[in-house]
Parts: C-alpha cells; structure tokens; sequence
C-alpha cells in the first residue's frame, strides 16, 4: 500500500519537523554514542519516541528499524518495515545549519516502496513511492542526464577521494558536501548535483528513503560495487551508496 504509506510518512515527517524545530538552536543536551559513532541530541531522541508513536501505532504489523531504537531483529519476521532515522545530519543540527532531515521509508521484501525525506528548516518535503515518480513539494523531480564526468558536480566528503577507492585516481569532477546523506540523495534528486557517493559500509536508515526518491526521479541508485541495494538485512548496512544521473555507469566503472 505505498500510496496510504506516503500519506502516513510525510504526516509522520511534519509532526516530527515540528518537535525537532522546537530544539534548533536551543543548545540541547548531547551525548556521543558508543564505538565512534557520532552525537546524538535530546531531539534526536524525542523525534524518535514520537515517529515511533505515529508510524508504529497506525500499522502495528510493520517492523521497526530505527537508528536511534535498540534492534531487536522482530522486524526480520514482517512483511513490510518502517526504516527511519529521525534527525539525519545531527552534527549539521548541532551546529545550527538547516541541511539536516528526517528520513523515513517502508520496505517489503528488500524493496522501498514509500519514502520521505523533510527539511523542517527549509519546508522542503521530498517524496516517492515505487512505480508513483517522485516529487518536491508536489512538483515531479527529475535526475540530471548524461554529461561529461570531468565537468560534473558529486557531493562526497573528502576521504571518499583516496587513491585506494579508485582504479587509477579519482575522476576531475568537483566535489561538494552536505553532512546528511539522505538530502544528498534528494539533491541529486532534484538534479542539482550530479551525482553523490559514500564508500563506507552505510547504514540502511540513512539511504533507504534518498534511494527510492532518486531512483523514482529517473536516476540511478547502487551500492559501490553498482549493485542494487536490499533492505532490511539482518546487520542493516549496505556496501557504500553511488547514485547520480547520467554518470552513475561512469562513477561505477571508476572506482577500484
């Protein structure tokens, strides 16, 4: 049912907007997760709680992954699940920058079939839903077309650009940042970049809503070795996110 599912998401993706703008730029209180794994806010955790509410109490049926909920596994043993991280970017939230979202999606059987990605601070809603297109705001996205790679524009970090993840050195183009890689992905999207890349091990909640938006918007979306992420695993990370327009084949056959 992806059709009532985006209608529930982007419901879910307002209420959480409106919780997490009530902590902007209100210093809230931080803590920094186990194992290098990055700050989490009060924010982070009150968005949750409520996502949690909104999204689990209107399909009960639905599994739970969430960056910010301890993994049980009990999602391994439904047919369709929400995959969520409340606050994508909170280093970006931290610091008082607007380019933080929350992602939100529904999979079934390793396909997203309903995606959210929302920028409370720009009131920028993006969505899709398997087969439905995708939009911002309600006007329809469209990924950008086939170019030269040397002249195109990827939003990466900079460790990305290591000789060790190229065949022979990393392709001219120019690189950009954005520290949530859910709007990089809507970013691409929307056609105002290239393409984007990350070559860690990336966890699902943090692409599984871009991907689908990117690929619904006419683009393509892979894991680095150029193939097809699945979702719900049962250790939730896939192997890197590549997605872009027409210099994704190029990207692809670039890296080592």
């Amino acid at each position: 049912m992806p059709n009532t599912d985006l209608k529930l998401l982007i419901e879910a993706a307002r209420s959480a907007g409106e919780i997490a703008r009530g902590y902007f730029n209100t210093s809230p209180e931080v803590w920094e997760k186990s194992g290098g794994q990055g700050p989490v806010t009060e924010a982070d955790l009150h968005v949750n709680r409520q996502l949690s509410a909104d999204l689990q109490g209107a399909r009960p049926d639905y599994g739970w992954l969430s960056e910010e909920t301890e993994d049980g596994h009990g999602r391994l043993k439904t047919d369709r699940q929400f995959i969520i991280d409340p606050i994508d970017g909170t280093r970006s939230f931290i610091e008082g920058s607007k380019d933080w979202a929350h992602s939100l999606a529904v999979s079934e059987n390793g396909v997203v079939t309903a995606a959210v990605v929302y920028l409370p601070m720009r009131d920028a809603m993006y969505t899709a839903t398997l087969g439905g297109g995708a939009s911002l705001n309600g006007a329809p996205l469209f990924a950008p077309k086939d170019k030269p790679i040397d002249t195109a524009t990827v939003l990466s970090s900079k460790p990305n650009m290591d000789p060790k993840y190229w065949a022979t050195t990393a392709p001219p183009f120019k690189r950009a940042f954005r520290s949530s890689l859910a709007y990089r992905l809507a970013l691409v999207a929307e056609g105002r970049f290239d393409g984007m890349l990350t070559l860690r091990p990336t966890w699902e909640w943090d692409v599984a809503a871009g991907i689908l938006i990117v690929s619904e918007a006419g683009g393509t979306a892979s894991d680095q070795a150029g193939k097809t992420a699945i979702f719900n695993n049962p250790h939730p990370q896939i192997n890197g996110t590549v997605a872009a327009g027409g210099i994704h084949a190029a990207l692809i056959d670039a890296l080592a």
